[in-house]
């Protein structure tokens, strides 16, 4: 940090400092849990006014590298995972190319009766018989993601007998069942962590985190998957990609993923929630 004074010129000087400082966590000059030295002492060694510096991390703080603590001070915080919703990767082929050790841990696996959601979702009568799969998604074993999966129990009779700690689901289904999932309709929705799921992902209630509620299809468009994905907000970055062609004023080109309403439904998913190994 400040390895150069600031110089007068077309670049702002709070910009200079924010690239100063951007330089340093990118380096890992400063690393993640590291506390940024007071907005005082960052301004006698830039040799500019505290206002300059405070909106200088005002910018990092807004790109969440950094994060202020009320009568603590500044810390610097881990770079976002960032997860492809648009992709075919699985969670754990998605990982290991950004550098991070996958790992997902069985929650909880049980039998239980569908409610209204499930049933809706899974063309089921109410009170059906279903499985429901509970797993955390961990990256160098970070917890990232809580995954919920509900499957119709008469079509996929002793799934839980299978290794779902270290399968993939969508594998399981299509070696053991012979169901192949060929697409996925999904929601996104901002929402507040509650005490369990708080609890799994390892932070404080109320953390902001994405719900992203969906159901998987087969060939043919049966639905055999309804899904509830809790995204930890602080540590991810979800990112979608849409390819556009417009002449004019009429759209010519197709949008991948489609997205209407907060919807996303796209061909040939990893598995549920868009994450799974």
């Amino acid at each position: 940090m400040a390895h150069y004074r600031l110089e007068l010129g077309p670049v702002p000087l709070h910009h200079q400092v924010y690239l100063d400082l951007k330089a340093a966590l990118d380096g890992g000059e400063l690393k993640p849990g590291d506390r940024v030295p007071p907005e005082r002492e960052l301004a006698g060694r830039y040799g500019c006014s505290v206002i300059t510096v405070r909106r200088a991390l005002d910018e990092l703080a807004r790109e969440q590298r950094i994060e202020r603590i009320r009568g603590k001070g500044t810390f610097v915080l881990a770079p976002r995972v960032a997860l492809d919703g648009a992709g075919t990767m699985s969670f754990a082929e998605e990982m290991r190319e950004r550098g991070l050790a996958p790992e997902t841990r069985l929650v909880e696996a049980r039998e239980e009766l569908a409610g209204e959601s499930a049933a809706a979702a899974l063309g089921l009568p109410l009170g059906a018989p279903i499985y429901v799969i509970t797993r955390l998604r961990l990256a160098d074993g970070t917890p990232l993601i809580i995954e919920e999966a509900s499957l119709p129990a008469v079509r996929f009779p002793r799934l839980l007998a299978s290794d779902l700690a270290t399968q993939s689901l969508y594998a399981i289904l299509a070696d053991r069942y012979g169901v192949q999932v060929v697409r996925a309709r999904e929601s996104l929705e901002p929402v507040l962590l509650r005490a369990r799921e708080a609890r799994l992902l390892e932070v404080p209630v109320g953390r902001p985190a994405l719900l992203i509620e969906g159901v998987a299809f087969a060939a043919g468009g049966k639905p055999v998957e309804y899904s509830r994905s809790v995204v930890r907000g602080d540590r991810t970055r979800y990112s979608v990609e849409r390819v556009v062609a417009r002449h004019g004023s009429r759209l010519v080109g197709q949008r991948r993923p489609a997205v209407a309403n907060g919807t996303n439904e796209r061909k040939r998913p990893p598995e549920s929630g868009g994450f799974h190994m």
